[in-house]
């Protein structure tokens, strides 16, 4: 992955300082001596109307001068060498590989994190986990009923907020598998040629649904090297719900019974000799996130390769341009007199 700057800037500075004293100075003299061998008279008949012009002249000659200033000053500003400049940083090894495994069950959506959702919270707090980490290549993998794999790990983080916005509560069905979303990101990270590979599991509940038990899968991240996050999100008891069911487009709310079972999730995290995090409040959930993002770092090499691009071209042709066409309404409608 690389960060790339941009910036503009001139090979010839001095001559764009220039234009500044040159252009109003060319304004002052046009103005001071424009009228020294002119002599004004009224047309028409004595005591009769003046004559007018159908057009207003002295608003097109005035125009026409103008339209000359600024083509004198893209002269002096292509002469000045503009150039665009492209600071690239270069990364020269590879960063960490993390892969978020989030619940989106339905008790995900309760208002139990200082007003917000688990859901809503946890999806905000992956994003900034991302933004801040621009070198790691970061995915996602959902579980509900089912498990999938929403996005690669990958330093595409906007893409990764993209899917975040899209994931819906109980997409997945009705329940949680945790065992299936560990085994999900153990199969596609245990390849991976990462330094650091790292699985957060993000879930309020227990495991009831599908084929890997947790403590399994737990056990093969394990084996691959992968060091493994377990939060527990939420508190316990009657905590207020509220989501609607992307099956049959109802919206459910009430009172949700909360069972937060801890013992569970700590035992999957001692079966992948992982580490366990309470976070049964919206602060406490910034903390875990915190602490996961001052263990799970990787110091990379990185180098800067900077490129010069020059841009005179569109400066010279507009202003060869603006005096070519001034040129021409001068000839040919005041027969170069203005």
């Amino acid at each position: 992955m690389s960060q790339t700057q941009i910036a503009f800037a001139f090979s010839r500075p001095f001559l764009a300082i220039s234009a500044v004293a040159v252009i109003p100075l060319a304004i002052y003299l046009s103005r001071r001596f424009a009228n020294i061998f002119a002599a004004a008279f009224t047309l028409g008949a004595p005591g009769a109307v003046p004559f007018r012009a159908p057009v207003n002249l002295m608003g097109i000659i005035k125009t026409l001068r103008i339209m000359e200033y600024c083509g004198l000053l893209l002269l002096f500003l292509g002469a000045a060498g503009p150039i665009i400049k492209t600071s690239e940083t270069v990364w020269l090894d590879r960063g960490a590989d993390i892969l978020f495994v989030l619940d989106i069950s339905p008790s995900m959506a309760a208002l139990d994190m200082d007003g917000a959702s688990r859901f809503s919270i946890s999806r905000q707090l992956i994003k900034n986990f991302a933004e801040k980490r621009p070198s790691d290549s970061i995915g996602l993998a959902a579980t509900g009923k089912d498990a999938a794999l929403l996005v690669p790990p990958t330093t595409d983080h906007g893409l990764l907020a993209q899917r975040l916005d899209e994931i819906k509560i109980g997409e997945l069905g009705d329940g949680t598998a945790l065992g299936m979303g560990l085994a999900v990101a153990a199969c596609h990270l245990e390849k991976s040629q990462a330094r650091r590979k790292a699985v957060i599991l993000i879930s309020d509940g227990e495991n009831n649904a599908g084929a890997v038990h947790p403590e399994t899968a737990a056990l093969m991240l394990r084996e691959s090297g992968i060091s493994l996050w377990v939060i527990g999100i939420g508190s316990g008891g009657e905590v207020p719900i509220d989501y609607t069911d992307p099956q049959t487009k109802i919206r459910r709310t009430g009172l949700y019974d909360s069972r937060y079972d801890t013992e569970a999730l700590q035992r999957i995290s001692s079966a992948g000799d992982g580490t366990w995090i309470s976070a049964p409040s919206a602060d406490a959930l910034v903390s875990a996130f915190t602490l996961i993002d001052d263990h799970e770092m990787v110091v990379r090499r990185a180098g800067k390769v900077t490129q010069s691009r020059p841009c005179h071209v569109p400066f010279l042709f507009t202003a060869f341009g603006l005096i070519v066409f001034c040129s021409f309404v001068r000839r040919a409608f005041f027969g170069g007199w203005s």
